[in-house]
């Protein structure tokens, strides 16, 4: 019984280094990019907004904030959305932790952009991105959904479930609105602030250190997007302050 004993502590200490290589990777952060691509999308906008991301990521200012985290990697996913039942995952879980990682999504990003459905439901979209999460193969302490539209949720629940469920795990979420015309304001809100802006404000956006950085139709959207990539991957205040010049 002893030896028995003796072999079993044995075989213990023999299996540990194989449960601690099992042991997910720890990054920096986890960010999952989830864009719009329903029918209020125009086929030039579609392909404008991938543009955005894809120049965002290949741009110094990213990758230096990249860089300047703990471990200088982070993990991300890019999915594309419409309906309740269109989410398209473009770029997989991947790390990033250089250029050569950040050209390589950039260039995926990049292809030719899909149509989605005509429905806008930011609320599976945000489900799916929870779920994204909840299967990465890395860890992070900061976990990020970095979420675009055009448009407000008009199919599905509305999104505060699913974002209150988001922000119970941990998660922020961030908002990209693409606003059409600043000319429709929203009844209430903050001053000069446009319905769908208030939408984002109210009822998706959401966790430590929330935020929206709206852009005004797509012509603003590639340095719209690089600034808040910078503000949600920089680990340190020299790299967040790049955000307010890019």
């Amino acid at each position: 019984m002893r030896r028995r004993t003796l072999l079993t502590a044995a075989g213990g200490l023999l299996a540990a280094p194989r449960v601690a290589r099992a042991t997910a990777e720890e990054l920096d952060l986890l960010l999952v990019l989830a864009a719009d691509v329903s029918q209020s999308m125009r086929p030039s906008e579609l392909r404008l907004q991938r543009e955005g991301y894809a120049t965002a990521l290949r741009h110094p200012d990213v990758q230096a904030a990249i860089a300047s985290g703990f471990v200088g990697a982070i993990g991300l996913l890019y999915f594309e959305w419409s309906g309740m039942h269109d989410q398209h995952v473009l770029v997989p879980w991947t790390r990033l932790a250089g250029e050569a990682d950040a050209e390589a999504v950039a260039g995926l990003i990049a292809g030719e952009p899909r149509r989605g459905g005509g429905w806008t439901s930011i609320s599976a979209a945000l489900g799916v991105a929870r779920r994204h999460l909840g299967s990465a193969p890395f860890t992070a302490m900061r976990r990020v959904i970095d979420i675009s539209g055009d448009g407000e949720n008009n199919q599905g629940p509305s999104p505060e479930a699913e974002r209150d469920l988001a922000v119970a795990e941990g998660v922020t979420i961030n908002g990209l609105p693409i606003l059409q015309e600043r000319g429709l304001l929203a009844a209430a809100g903050q001053p000069g602030e446009t319905q769908l802006e208030e939408h984002y404000r109210r009822q998706v956006i959401g966790g430590a250190g929330a935020f929206l950085v709206p852009t005004e139709g797509f012509e603003g959207f590639h340095s719209a997007i690089r600034r808040k990539l910078i503000l949600e991957i920089a680990a340190t205040p020299q790299a967040r302050a790049a955000a307010a010049l890019a």
